[in-house]
């Protein structure tokens, strides 16, 4: 497999030959002439065949299992009334009567159970087991569950799993997913998985991160989606790929002995009622003959947003399909998907009001701060090639992979199991960001956007109107004196505008990722050996492709800026699009080869009936070679591109005039050991501890710029401690999970980047840090009635930053930085409180669900200067099957309208607003005392939304 694995990354078109698989001892079944008998074959509701469901003569010990192909028999019954009992884990049981003396044929269909401890699960485990035996905290979600929760993203079907903290106020993509506050480095959109595996069908969806690049990019539930399997933390480190805070496994469908399917449309009001939604679902599924199946399907999706710029914020879809093929010792399943989408997010909006935070004057819960569209051509340093700059095209991702999931039974107990996939992605970013005011009276404004230094007077036009909102002049270059404004949002920052910058970025990864396992079943105990291998081809374009600059309201309006030179000469300070700097920074170059090889094993003792005991060892090897090319801006006292020294927006260039080398391997060795002890059926207990690691990242390497910090690149693994304890409880009402847990994270470094008075930026010294958190997790479901039910979720946690440092930048340059601690301190954006409580009603056709979701008090940075409120939103959701086949639903995603802060910036224009760890408890204070706006991002507003569901 290496090898094959080698020569697809050395270049060759990668294929995949899977011709044949032999087929072992077909079975066949002969029934004998009795007076009575009773045969059959049990399946799902989608008409696959349950292998191994208990068939049983309700009185005697009469039982038989049914096998591969769901199928079971009896012979030689007497003559009398009998009553037949299927049940099968994860299934309702089912009862049968059948009259005396007379044979039957059953055909017999069992209904999947929701949310129950006897499911079988595959996650985190070293082999197929039932919840209740396993010695791991994981939460499963079938795809009845999936079908009617208030969901926008695969980071939003998380929030239905405990110790799970989710920040989806983004939308779709740039989410932020950790738990047990497992976080640093995932607190906000640009490494928001830092911690954990987002995984398809048993492989990361992508095994290359780094900023602002990541998995939800490529991972977008519909309909093809039949399960979901969350692991938090245990054995994560031991079965994960450098994920010790959990995986979150999305299992896709496989085609049922009955082709079926559904159509699914979904139109919404998005934005309070503003904005309009569009999506299309579809997923059919069915026998191919001879023990070959197949599933297809996918989405499309028109979004015009929650907080609309004036363009769409979500368009696009993804096809995937697999075929199955079932012997008697195994199975394969081959698949594929494609994905082409176009996602955006939202910017901060201004605020006001710590303790109750709400839009400022002139914004609301759906105000966008992202610019119009904007198409500017880019200038690849000097190589005269052109990149284009598209906002309207936000960020491109494109997904293009393949691979296949092989089960081989050999005999003796011995089962083979091997994982892999080939990707081909892209991630295309023409958007905007770090959206914030800039007084247009600061000499900092002026330096950012290179203008330091000569006298004028600045006119400031709006570029729809063409009328001046603003008028300042400088005497010396470096003084701005207001002549008159009309700017707006002088309640946000007088004299100001927004700060948009222009952000092109051309990721570019190829990935082959396998993973095998080969387990040794005995009576008492199970071996497992297995490893992975991941290689990763990453590369990267990236550019602060010029600024724009917008009013500060709702929607803003690009402005033109011109300066009057003493000699009386106009300069134009943005060109005919409102952009200045165009491409002056230059494109900066990285490539990586990312090789992660991982050896794993793990014992299974069933010491006594009652008690099992598992653990696990797991060795890592991560090489990351490459090499860094970034740019360097110069000023072209020629005129620029144009040849016009007027024509300031293009008077600079950038150049590439050296690559700064790494080659660096980061060892890890990882285990994890826990003890289930079973005291009944309905209630079993466990215990785990666990020690993982988590390697760093590509940012480490990207940011290795220059010669000093390339030859002082020390990449060191994070530390990651858990110890956990699990009560399980199952009656015929309730499902029960608590887990009471505690984790230490430490040898956490800390990137930071600040500002060169050239524009440039730098890298600051690395320091190491040390978390603490402990808590506590519930899941439970609970049947008040026959058609009443209650699901919640429930965190409760305390964390401590044990040993922290930061710097502080205090004005442009490294020279005066400062280093501080906040060691002691409550680590930020770790909420002591978190659940969900979803009650739901089910009468025949008609459902209808309520989630309260509530976010806890958290502290707003390690400094602890001030905490995020605390907040409830509630989503509502109901449906009725108008026929058999056809259901209609309707969906309120936060139906008060609340305006829950999940992110926030500090006050301040531009580059204060960056620093939320500078912000202390007595700026805090000042802030509160003079009513200081600051930014935040909310959850999205309320939205309206109605199904139509159509299975054939």
């Amino acid at each position: 497999m290496l090898v094959m694995n080698k020569r697809l990354l050395n270049g060759t078109k990668p294929y995949v030959f899977i011709t044949c698989f032999v087929m072992l001892l077909l079975f066949s079944s002969q029934l004998s002439a009795q007076t009575v008998a009773i045969s059959g074959k049990v399946t799902n509701q989608k008409g696959e065949p349950l292998a191994g469901a208990s068939v049983l003569i309700k009185g005697t010990n009469n039982g038989t299992k049914t096998d591969d192909q769901g199928k079971f028999s009896f012979t030689g019954l007497t003559s009398t009334n009998v009553t037949v009992i299927i049940s099968y884990v994860g299934y309702n049981d089912k009862e049968i009567k059948i009259s005396a003396g007379k044979s039957s044929v059953l055909n017999i269909s069992l209904e999947e159970k929701s949310n129950d401890n006897e499911e079988i699960i595959v996650t985190g485990v070293f082999d197929k087991r039932k919840k209740m035996e396993a010695s791991v905290a994981i939460t499963t979600i079938n795809s009845t569950q999936i079908s009617k929760l208030v969901s926008a993203s695969a980071a939003d079907l998380l929030k239905n799993v405990s110790g799970v903290y989710v920040n989806s106020a983004l939308g779709e993509i740039r989410n932020t997913v950790y738990s047990r506050g497992v976080s640093v480095g995932s607190n906000d959109g640009a490494s928001g998985y830092y911690y954990v595996s987002m995984q398809e069908d048993g492989l990361p969806v992508t095994n290359a991160t780094y900023g602002n690049y990541g998995p939800d990019y490529f991972l977008r539930p519909d309909a093809t989606l039949g399960r979901l399997e969350a692991v938090k933390g245990g054995t994560a480190s031991i079965l994960g790929a450098n994920a010790p805070g959990g995986i979150f496994n999305y299992i896709m469908k496989e085609g049922g002995n009955k082709t079926a399917g559904e159509v699914a449309t979904k139109y919404g009001l998005e934005g309070d009622g503003k904005n309009n939604f569009y999506r299309t679902d579809f997923n059919i599924g069915g026998p191919l003959g001879h023990n070959w199946f197949w599933d297809a399907g996918g989405f499309y999706r028109y979004d015009e947003g929650n907080r609309n710029p004036g363009y769409a914020m979500n368009r696009g879809g993804q096809f995937r399909s697999n075929i199955v093929k079932k012997y008697n010792s195994g199975s394969i399943k081959l698949y594929a998907k494609y994905l082409n989408d176009h996602n955006g997010w939202p910017e901060f909006t201004p605020t006001v009001g710590f303790f109750n935070p709400k839009p400022a004057p002139g914004f609301s819960i759906t105000s966008s701060v992202l610019m119009p569209s904007v198409q500017q051509n880019l200038p690849i340093n000097q190589t005269g090639q052109i990149a284009t700059y598209n906002n309207r095209d936000l960020i491109h991702s494109i997904d293009k992979s393949f691979g296949f999931n092989w089960e081989q039974r050999l005999g003796n107990g011995f089962t083979f199991n091997n994982a892999m996939r080939y990707s081909d992605k892209a991630a295309v970013w023409n958007t905007n960001a770090v959206v914030y005011p800039v007084a247009m009276d600061d000499l900092v404004t002026y330096a950012i956007l290179g203008l330091l230094g000569t006298p004028g007077t600045y006119s400031i036009k709006s570029m729809s109107t063409g009328k001046e909102l603003a008028n300042i002049t400088s005497f010396s270059g470096f003084d701005f004196n207001v002549n008159h404004s009309e700017l707006p949002g002088s309640d946000v920052s007088a004299n100001s505008l927004f700060f948009e910058p222009v952000f092109y970025v051309d990721n570019k990864v190829k990935e082959l990722l396998d993973q095998f396992s080969l387990t040794k079943k005995m009576k008492n105990m199970s071996f497992t050996f297995g490893g992975f291998y991941g290689h990763s081809k990453i590369d990267r374009l990236n550019s602060f492709g010029g600024v724009a600059l917008g009013t500060i309201q709702d929607k803003p309006e690009l402005v033109n800026i011109t300066r009057t030179n003493q000699d009386g000469s106009i300069a134009m300070v943005t060109n005919s699009n409102g952009v200045t700097g165009v491409a002056g920074g230059g494109f900066s170059l990285a490539h990586a080869a990312q090789s992660q090889l991982a050896l794993f094993f793990g014992h299974n003792w069933q010491i006594a009936p009652a008690l099992n005991v598992d653990w696990g060892v797991r060795y890592e090897s991560m090489q990351v070679k490459g090499y860094n090319t970034p740019s360097v801006s110069n000023q072209d006292t020629a005129g620029g591109l144009d040849g016009n020294p007027l024509t300031l927006y293009d008077n600079a260039y950038g150049t590439t005039p050296a690559t700064y080398n790494f080659n660096k391997t980061v060892n890890t060795f990882s285990y994890s050991a826990g003890l289930n002890y079973t005291i009944s059926n309905q209630f079993s207990l466990y215990g785990r501890y666990s020690e993982g690691n988590k390697a760093p990242d590509l940012d480490m390497y990207f940011n290795a710029t220059s010669d000093f910090l390339a030859k002082t690149l020390n990449p060191l693994a994070q530390k990651v401690r858990q110890f956990e304890l699990g009560i399980k409880a199952r009656t015929g009402n309730l499902n029960l999970f608590v887990t009471p847990f505690y984790s230490v994270l430490s040898n956490v470094s800390g990137v930071q980047n600040f500002q060169n008075e050239d524009q440039t930026f730098y890298g600051t010294p690395l320091v190491y840090n040390k978390y603490r958190t402990y808590g506590v997790e519930v899941e439970a479901d609970y049947a008040f009635a026959k058609h009443f039910n209650v699901r919640g979720v429930l965190t409760l946690q305390k964390s401590k930053a044990v040993d922290y440092h930061t710097w502080l930048s205090n004005g442009f340059g490294p020279e005066d930085d400062s280093l501080v601690s906040f060691s002691g301190n409550e680590v930020d954006n770790i909420a002591r409180s978190i659940f969900n409580i979803t009650p739901s009603y089910n009468l025949n056709k008609f459902y209808a669900q309520l989630t309260w979701a509530f976010m806890g008090k958290r502290q707003a940075n390690v400094a602890n200067a001030f905490q995020l409120p605390s907040f409830s939103q509630f989503n509502f959701s109901t449906g009725y099957d108008v026929t058999k086949n056809f259901k209609l639903g309707l969906v309120i995603n936060n139906v008060f309208n609340t305006y829950g802060v999940m992110s926030w910036s500090r006050p301040g224009t531009f580059l204060a607003a960056l620093d939320r760890q500078g912000f202390t408890k007595e700026m805090y204070n000042d802030a509160v005392k003079n009513n200081t706006p600051y930014s935040t991002v909310s959850i999205p507003a309320r939205s309206y939304f109605v199904t139509a569901t159509f299975r054939f």
